[in-house]
């Protein structure tokens, strides 16, 4: 066809370090706000007196970036269908970055108030806007340029950006904690991980401005095929895979949440666990998560992707099951089993969600359900888990495992044809 001789030919090697390094700023932006929000910003962002009221309030501004990503998947992904992949990428990540290093020069509640907490809440906002709109794009650049019976292991890459976050943004955290005073590290050594943000930004930018246009948006150009309104298409034309393709991802996100957040708050609270001590039982599984995220696209290539997430899906449900005494036994035994399995399901999953939507609505339809199912999945995880381990004990957070497991494999049998 015309459009396929003409369209520029991307290398392999600069779109998958293109996709990979949005979702790795993503992931450590995501992660540095997360541990500034439990560390830093109920004593330095709001009114001292009670510092549980001023973690909540922290938390509070944690959780405004679950409710703009789908905001942000709507917006990024009307452009991304609309425009094209590479301008909306390069948007996302500045919109993305630029909160995040703001994060890090804000005055605190001591020298302007409330202004501060204000401020911070803004730029949450901002960072969740930006992270609707990477995840999607990041996947597509990497499918869409994929050769035939590559596509799984082309859109594992931006899965990667996940368990290489965790690990430079816990580390950073780490080493600024043991190598200066409480009184540095509240001063400005918090700053740091924001600030250090900048870097990873440019070295992103600077490689996405390079790229072409995906080859299957030049050809949905040529081909007249893009619609006026994708969100609107996506909710009326295709519905069951907007529905399906959010519950095929819920259980990878409570699983990635009760092993993240959920087991750190138990651990140290209830096992007796310090925070620097799991933390590095945690990034121990990290790496475990790493190493099986390109072992399942390899599979879901000669397999398929479908059957991989069901595979994925079993395993989840076993793994609730076993849940509460492999944690209780040994918190490491217990995140390395754990990991494996997020691996197995995160491999795969973005180039599920992206199969099952065509070129003219495929970012916005995958960003929306992806990001759907981590407000279902992720939002609400670490305080139903605590509420079922108060109330009824450990046990329960793994039967509400096995119970997401279930809505999980239902979507994923329900799941229609794939576009691609």
């Amino acid at each position: 066809m015309r459009d396929a001789v003409t369209t520029p030919v991307n290398s392999p090697g600069r779109v998958l370090f293109a996709s990979l390094i949005g979702t790795t700023i993503e992931f450590f932006d995501f992660y540095i706000y997360a541990t500034a929000a439990v560390l830093v910003f109920p004593k330095l962002f709001f009114p001292a007196g009670d510092p549980a009221t001023a973690t909540l309030q922290s938390f509070a501004t944690f959780a405004l970036a679950f409710i703009a990503r789908p905001i942000g998947s709507a917006l990024f992904g009307h452009f991304g269908d609309r425009i094209g992949r590479k301008a909306t990428l390069v948007a996302a990540l500045l919109t993305m970055g630029i909160s995040t290093v703001v994060i890090g020069v804000l005055p605190t509640y001591a020298q302007i108030g409330l202004v501060a907490p204000a401020l911070l809440a803004l730029c949450r906002l901002g960072q969740g806007l930006g992270l609707g709109g990477e995840w999607g794009g990041a996947v597509l650049l990497a499918i869409e340029n994929a050769p035939p019976g590559k596509r799984a292991w082309y859109g594992m890459f931006p899965q990667l950006g996940a368990p290489l976050g965790f690990l430079v943004a816990t580390g950073l955290f780490l080493f600024l904690t043991e190598k200066m005073g409480d009184a540095a590290f509240y001063a400005w050594g918090w700053r740091v991980p924001f600030l250090a943000s900048s870097a990873l930004v440019l070295m992103g930018l600077w490689m996405r401005l390079r790229l072409n246009e995906t080859p299957a948006f030049a050809r949905a150009m040529a081909q007249h095929e893009r619609v006026k309104v994708p969100m609107f298409d996506v909710f009326s034309r295709h519905p069951r895979a907007l529905i399906c393709g959010t519950f095929a991802a819920l259980a990878t996100f409570v699983i990635f949440y009760l092993m993240t957040v959920f087991a750190l708050s138990w651990a140290t609270s209830r096992l007796g666990y310090s925070r620097e001590s799991f933390l590095i039982v945690q990034m121990v599984g990290v790496l475990f998560f790493a190493l099986f995220i390109p072992a399942s696209a390899w599979l879901a290539d000669r397999r398929g992707g479908r059957f991989t997430m069901l595979l994925a899906t079993v395993l989840i449900f076993a793994f609730g099951i076993a849940y509460a005494p492999l944690l209780a036994h040994s918190g490491m035994l217990f995140m390395v089993v754990g990991m494996c399995v997020v691996g197995i399901t995160y491999g795969p999953l973005g180039t599920v969600l992206a199969q099952i939507f065509p070129t003219a609505v495929r970012y916005t339809g995958a960003s929306l359900a992806f990001n759907l199912a981590g407000i279902f999945g992720a939002s609400l995880a670490p305080y139903l888990a605590t509420w079922l381990a108060k109330t009824y004990g450990l046990a329960y957070v793994g039967y509400y495992l096995s119970a997401a497991a279930v809505l999980t494999l239902l979507a994923l049998l329900a799941k229609p044809c794939e576009a691609m």
